[in-house]
C-alpha cells in the first residue's frame, strides 16, 4: 500500500494503471477510520483493480468550528486498518494541497441539499460537494463507495454528480452497526463511556418504530420517536422526518411513496456529541 500526501503523485501513480485499463475504486473518508468505513474498502478491493482511499478531514463542510477542531484525526491507525482491508493507494493531503485557493464553487441541489442537514447545517452540502467533486477529478475513479448512515448525502451527491456530468457510479453500502444497534461513526469516539451507554436507544427506538407505524399514521410515529428518544437522560432529538428515500420530501401518509425512510439526528450527552441514523419504513 502506498500513502501519498500530493495530488500529482497520485495521479502519476494512477496513470499506469489506467495505462493498464484497470479499473479504479475511490472510498473517501474524514478519517478516524472504523468497521463501517472497512466494509466499503473491502467492497471496493473486490469490485476493482485498484482501490484508492482518501484520509482528509474537509474544513469547508464545517460549519462549527468547535466540531472542525474537535473531530478525531488517527492517521497511523488508518493506514494499519487500510493496509489490513487491502487498499493500494491511500491520499492524506493537506488542507493547502487540497484547496491552494479558496473554493469559491456554489452548490446547491434543491430539494435533496435544502431539507434536513441542509437545513440544520448551512453550508454543509456544500462543502462536500466542494471536497468530493475535487476528489472526483483527482482519481477519476470508475465507482465511489459511500455508506448508507449518511442518507442524505448520497441523494446530494447523486445529484452533483448529474449535474456535473461526471462518469462514476455512486455505490451506495449499507450501515455497519454494533452489536448493540449503534450506527458506527467516527464521532462515536468522542462519547464518554455513560454516554456511548446511552447512545443505543436511538436505534432501539428507530427499531420499534416500525411495528408501531403498521397501526399508526406517520404523524404518530413521528412523535412515537421523538418523545421516546427525548425521554431518555442525555438524548435530546435535534429533527426526526419521514420522507420519501428519494426526493427527501415529507410524507404525510404510508401510501404516499414506496420507499420510506426516517432520518433523525439526535444530540447525546452534555458536550453533545451529533450522532446521525436513519431506518427504512417500506
Amino acid at each position: 500500500m502506498k500513502v501519498f500526501s500530493r495530488i500529482v503523485d497520485v495521479q502519476n501513480e494512477l496513470f499506469a494503471y489506467r495505462k493498464q485499463a484497470k479499473t479504479v475504486g475511490l472510498v473517501p473518508t474524514m478519517g478516524a477510520l472504523h468497521e463501517g468505513h472497512a466494509s466499503l474498502v473491502r467492497r471496493s478491493v473486490a469490485e476493482n483493480d485498484v482501490t484508492v482511499v482518501s484520509v482528509f478531514v474537509n474544513p469547508t463542510q464545517f460549519n462549527d468550528k468547535n466540531d472542525l477542531r474537535n473531530y478525531p484525526r488517527t492517521l497511523d491507525a488508518d493506514c494499519a486498518l487500510l493496509s489490513e482491508c487491502g487498499a493500494d493507494i491511500v491520499f492524506a493531503p493537506s488542507v493547502e494541497e487540497m484547496y491552494p485557493q479558496p473554493d469559491n464553487r456554489y452548490f446547491e441541489f434543491p430539494p435533496v441539499s435544502t431539507v434536513m442537514e441542509g437545513a440544520h447545517r448551512p453550508g454543509h452540502f456544500n462543502g462536500v460537494c466542494q471536497v468530493v467533486s475535487r476528489l472526483f477529478y483527482i482519481v477519476r475513479p470508475d465507482n465511489a463507495y459511500f455508506g448508507e448512515k449518511d442518507w442524505q448525502q448520497i441523494a446530494v451527491i447523486k445529484a452533483m454528480v448529474s449535474s456535473l456530468g461526471l462518469r462514476v457510479n455512486i455505490v451506495e453500502c449499507p450501515i455497519i452497526r454494533d452489536e448493540d444497534g449503534l450506527a458506527r461513526s467516527s464521532r462515536n469516539t468522542l462519547l464518554s463511556p455513560d454516554e456511548r451507554l446511552i447512545a443505543p436507544e436511538i436505534y432501539k427506538v428507530l427499531s420499534e418504530s416500525i411495528s408501531y407505524s403498521a397501526t399508526h399514521t406517520v404523524a404518530d410515529t413521528h412523535d412515537f420517536v421523538v418523545e421516546k428518544i427525548n425521554s431518555v437522560d442525555g438524548l435530546e432529538v435535534e429533527y426526526f422526518s419521514i420522507v420519501d428515500g428519494d426526493t427527501l420530501q415529507d410524507v404525510l401518509s404510508w401510501d404516499e411513496s414506496e420507499h420510506v425512510v426516517g432520518c433523525i439526528t439526535v444530540y447525546c450527552g452534555k458536550t453533545p456529541i451529533r450522532l446521525i441514523d436513519h431506518i427504512k419504513y417500506k
